[in-house]
């Protein structure tokens, strides 16, 4: 599962947190060049968990959504 969190000023994705399997966290920013941040785009077109920052979990189709406007 992931969540999201944007910048405050900006209100662009800042943040990605994923919640792994046994409850241990950990944290990337957007980075192209990054293998996490490869992977949760991978993670995401396969279906998985996605949440903002407040616990709110995203359908499929705003997943679909926000995909496209990842680099």
């Amino acid at each position: 599962m992931y969540k999201i969190k944007n910048d405050l000023q900006t209100n662009l994705l800042a943040t990605i947190i994923k919640i792994n399997e046994n409850g241990s966290v950990t944290s990337f920013g957007v980075n192209p060049d990054n293998t996490d941040y490869q992977t949760f785009k991978q993670d995401l077109a396969n279906g998985v968990a996605l949440s903002d920052a407040e616990g709110t979990a995203m359908t499929a189709d705003q997943i679909k959504t926000f995909l496209e406007t990842l680099t």
